[in-house]
């Protein structure tokens, strides 16, 4: 239940982000070519928004479960104990998204916050786009504690 709120909601936030860039890339493209008056404040929308929409859409990806595997075990391995593997994973995934994306997100935004740091054209303060890192982070681990909750069941 609660999965599937968190799935609406992101979905519906990355798909405004996409359009919003959609829309701050074509407004460059005009600007630049047509008008042959590059504007600024787009260049800037649009790095923010990728931002976002890559931090974002990992959490998403986490959430369908469709994130990037490199498999450096051999596939005999796998399965002979799949269930065992994939709680690896999930367990990796939480510590990583802990230790980097929460905790190291939450002190950037705030060293960002303390220095005041504002984003050269549309001088917002930065610490309004950083803050993407650690809610992404934390998005991530709810979805692989979600995910290891469904193993359980599944194996009982």
């Amino acid at each position: 239940m609660m999965r599937s709120l968190i799935d609406k909601i992101l979905e519906r936030a990355l798909i405004v982000i996409i359009s919003i860039m959609l829309l701050a890339v074509i407004w460059q493209v005009i600007s630049r070519y047509i008008l042959g008056s590059p504007s600024t404040l787009t260049d800037e929308i649009a790095s923010f928004s990728l931002i976002w929409l890559g931090l974002f859409g990992a959490a998403y990806a986490t959430g369908k479960q469709l994130h990037l595997a490199i498999d450096l075990i051999p596939s005999k391995i796998i399965n002979n104990s799949p269930i065992f593997y994939q709680s690896i994973i999930a367990v990796s995934v939480i510590i990583f998204s802990l230790f980097v994306m929460v905790v190291g997100g939450t002190r950037l935004c705030w060293l960002t916050y303390i220095l005041d740091q504002k984003s050269a054209a549309l001088e917002i303060p930065l610490t309004f786009i950083y803050v993407a890192v650690p809610i992404s982070g934390s998005l991530i681990i709810f979805y692989s504690i979600d995910t290891l909750k469904e193993m359980k069941n599944q194996n009982e």
